[in-house]
């Protein structure tokens, strides 16, 4: 029997005796399971690989790892390869669903999908659901997303379930309760002491180099912000399949002696630049709850994002504590400079983020998890 049971899609990696992956769910995870007595993960594995400077160790004394294959249904060999796979997959999920006492599905995924199904066949076990995906019913996003969130929504499919998800939305059964992230401890709670705005104009972009994140209209800015004539610093945290073309296209605008790509980095790292930054350039148009903004106002750095998931409820609707933004980086540009106009308002919202962001610490996560098995 195991206490913990974790089901996820989320690709993981081996290292001498120990599984690996992205560092921020990981890190999570470790404080789900560092309670409890043992654990399993039931979730694919990267073979022949090491794990990435992003990646982080799970931390527990009785760990299993039980390997299913990774599947998706993007091409013909795929869905061929998928139909072999899924009976198999199933079936370990479900073998792992009735040896366990806790049972804890990461969703939305390929591997959650399943997991949603089966959990169907055990309406009296306890269940933590994350949802960490946009909740939002409007919100465009695969229908295997939609299905996702309906079962989980549902209180005749899913029982005896604490479904977490990043905002509070009207349609959400007894099944929904908000919930949040944490990325800093209370002893972390330092004054932030950012280098004069007057002198260099300090912005970063934290996330993954792809479509959906739209780092672009980081260069787009950096561009606007040099033909103005200001003199500023733009840095990437982040790696991605879109790094070589934004690469390229920062020596076409003769950006490169303001904009650097630092590549993927460890929490310390991203922790320090955030520390100097004054603002967050985050245009993304999917997310939960997203830790780059977070993260940002923890350390008094303004995000200027997107009106998507929980952000509105994050920064305020009116600029209490962050800008909204669309995917035009004049309308960008034009906003930040009221900032930079205005210091005491730059001011005044820096401080305002931090205070939100300060009340969710890990160690008031735990204590939050700690109620809900």
């Amino acid at each position: 029997m195991d206490d913990f049971l974790i089901i996820t899609c989320v690709q993981h990696t081996s290292k001498n005796g120990d599984y690996y992956a992205y560092g921020p769910y990981v890190r999570e995870m470790n404080l789900w399971i560092e309670n409890e007595k043992s654990v399993r993960v039931v979730a694919p594995l990267k073979e022949n690989s090491t794990p990435d400077k992003i990646d982080t160790a799970y931390i527990h004394s009785a760990f299993t790892f039980q390997e299913v294959p990774a599947y998706h249904v993007q091409n013909p060999k795929a869905i061929i390869q998928a139909i072999k796979d899924l009976p198999f997959i199933i079936a370990e999920i479900y073998r792992a669903m009735k040896k366990a006492k806790h049972i804890h599905i990461r969703i939305p995924g390929n591997m959650g999908l399943l997991a949603m199904f089966v959990q169907v066949l055990f309406p009296n076990k306890p269940k933590t659901i994350k949802y960490a995906g946009n909740w939002d019913a409007d919100s465009k996003q695969p229908k295997t997303y939609k299905i996702q969130r309906f079962i989980a929504n549902s209180t005749f499919l899913t029982k005896n379930a604490k479904v977490l998800v990043y905002g509070q939305w009207p349609d959400s059964t007894s099944n929904v309760l908000p919930f949040f992230t944490a990325s800093y401890k209370e002893n972390e709670k330092e004054q932030v002491i950012k280098p004069a705005i007057e002198e260099k104009i300090r912005l970063v972009f934290v996330g993954a180099l792809y479509d959906g994140k739209n780092p672009e209209i980081g260069l787009q800015l950096s561009s606007l912000m040099k033909q103005a004539g200001l003199n500023f610093e733009f840095i990437y945290c982040g790696d991605g399949v879109m790094r070589q073309k934004l690469e390229a296209q920062s020596l076409e605008l003769g950006l490169q002696d303001n904009v650097i790509f630092k590549g993927n980095v460890n929490a310390d790292t991203v922790k320090e630049i955030l520390k100097k930054s004054h603002f967050l350039i985050f245009v993304s148009e999917t997310e939960g709850w997203p830790k780059a903004v977070a993260e940002a106002m923890f350390w008094g750095c303004i995000p200027f994002t997107s009106r998507v998931s929980c952000v509105p409820q994050m920064i305020g609707e009116k600029r209490e504590r962050g800008v909204l933004v669309n995917k035009n980086s004049q309308e960008i540009f034009e906003q930040l400079k009221t900032l930079l106009e205005d210091k005491m308002e730059f001011e005044r919202m820096a401080a305002a983020a931090m205070d939100w962001a300060r009340n969710y610490t890990l160690e008031t996560f735990q204590s939050e998890i700690e109620r809900l098995k």
